[in-house]
C-alpha cells in the first residue's frame, strides 16, 4: 500500500525517482502516463517510477504541494530536481533530465 512513508523511503533509497500525480478523471493524465513511463524506462533504466492517484492519496499530493494534474516530480538523490505540471511534452521532460541523470550514473 502506498503511503507517504513508503514514498519517502523510495526517495531516500534510490538515486533517480519520478513521481507521477494523476487522477482517473484526467484525460491528459491517461494519455501522457504510458508515453512518459515508456520514455523514462527506455532512456534512464535505473529510474524508479511511482504513480500517485490524488483522488485516493490527497495527503501525498498535499505533502508535495501538488495541486494540478498531471504533475511530474523528478528527484535525484532525494532532492527535487524538476517539477512539471499540466502542459508538458515527453521530449521536454527527457531533455530536462538527460544531462543530470547521465552525470549521476557516471559517478
Amino acid at each position: 500500500m502506498q503511503t507517504l512513508d513508503s514514498i519517502n523511503q523510495t526517495l531516500t533509497s534510490h538515486d533517480a525517482v519520478m513521481l507521477y500525480f494523476s487522477a482517473p478523471t484526467c484525460n491528459v493524465c491517461y494519455a501522457l502516463k504510458p508515453k512518459l513511463t515508456k520514455a523514462i524506462t527506455e532512456h534512464f533504466p535505473t529510474f524508479i517510477i511511482e504513480s500517485i492517484d490524488i483522488s485516493e492519496k490527497p495527503e501525498i499530493a498535499s505533502h508535495f504541494s501538488v495541486f494540478a494534474i498531471p504533475t511530474v516530480l523528478i528527484f535525484f538523490q532525494g532532492r527535487e530536481f524538476l517539477r512539471k505540471s499540466r502542459h508538458m511534452s515527453v521530449g521536454e521532460v527527457i531533455e530536462d533530465i538527460r544531462r543530470p541523470y547521465n552525470l549521476m550514473v557516471e559517478n
